[in-house]
C-alpha cells in the first residue's frame, strides 16, 4: 500500500509540474481579444499594424493592429518595451505574443513582423550617383533609384532615417525615409529599387522598395 501511495504521489507530482509549466499562449483574433481581454493571460494575437498608428517613447513602441479579413474599425492597442525589426512599419502583418492589461492593451513581450517580398526590375532606376548629379532639378520629381543597403543602417519605422543605400559604382551614399513594411528579405547589402522623390534636406523620401530582380 505504502508502495502505491508512492506511486500515486509521483504521479500527481508530474502532473502538477506540467500543468505549471504549460506557458502556451491563447491564440485569439483582434476581435476577440479586443471584446474579451482575458486580462492576465497569455494570448497571441495577430493583425496588420494600422496606418501611422505607431509612436515610441523612451524606447517603448506602441500601435494599434487591425484584422485585414475582419472590420478595420476593430483594433486592438499594443504596448512593446522591445527593439522592433527593420520590417516593421504601416501594414504589416504583426505577431504579438503576451498580456492584455485591465486597461485593455497588449502588453507585448514577443513581436514578430511578417512581410511578402516584392521584386522590381532596376533596369530604368537611376543610379545613386545620377540621381544626385541631377541637384535641385530632380527635387520633388517621383522618380526609380537602385542602389545596396549600407550595412549597420536598418532601422525600424518611426526612428528616422530608415537606411541608407549606397551606389556600387562610386560608393555614393543616400539617406532613405521610409515608414511603411519592409520586406523581411531586405538586409546589409541587399540589392533594392526604391520609388519616391528626393527631398531639399537630401533624403530619398520612398512610397515603395522592392528587392531588385
Amino acid at each position: 500500500m505504502i508502495a502505491v501511495s508512492g506511486v500515486i504521489v509521483i504521479v500527481l507530482i508530474l502532473v502538477l509540474a506540467f500543468v505549471g509549466g504549460n506557458t502556451a499562449a491563447t491564440t485569439l483574433s483582434v476581435a476577440e481579444a479586443a471584446e474579451n481581454p482575458q486580462a492576465g493571460q497569455k494570448v497571441q494575437v495577430s493583425g496588420n499594424v494600422v496606418q501611422d498608428s505607431f509612436s515610441t517613447t523612451d524606447n517603448v513602441l506602441t500601435f494599434k493592429i487591425y484584422d485585414p479579413e475582419g472590420d478595420p474599425a476593430t483594433q486592438l492597442e499594443v504596448r512593446y518595451d522591445g527593439a522592433a525589426s527593420s520590417t516593421f512599419g504601416n501594414d504589416v502583418t504583426a505577431i504579438c505574443t503576451g498580456k492584455i492589461n485591465e486597461a485593455g492593451v497588449l502588453e507585448c513581450s514577443n513581436l514578430v513582423t511578417k512581410c511578402p517580398s516584392k521584386y522590381e526590375d532596376g533596369a530604368d532606376a537611376l543610379m545613386v550617383s545620377q540621381l544626385l548629379g541631377y541637384g535641385d532639378d530632380v527635387i520633388g520629381k517621383v522618380v526609380k533609384v537602385s542602389g545596396t543597403v549600407k550595412a549597420g543602417t536598418l532601422s525600424a519605422a518611426g526612428q528616422g532615417d530608415r537606411f541608407v543605400i549606397v551606389d556600387t559604382a562610386d560608393g555614393s551614399e543616400l539617406p532613405v525615409a521610409f515608414d511603411d513594411a519592409l520586406s523581411e528579405d531586405v538586409a546589409d547589402g541587399t540589392a533594392v529599387v526604391l520609388t519616391g522623390a528626393l527631398t531639399e534636406d537630401g533624403k530619398f523620401a520612398a512610397t515603395d522598395v522592392a528587392l531588385e530582380g
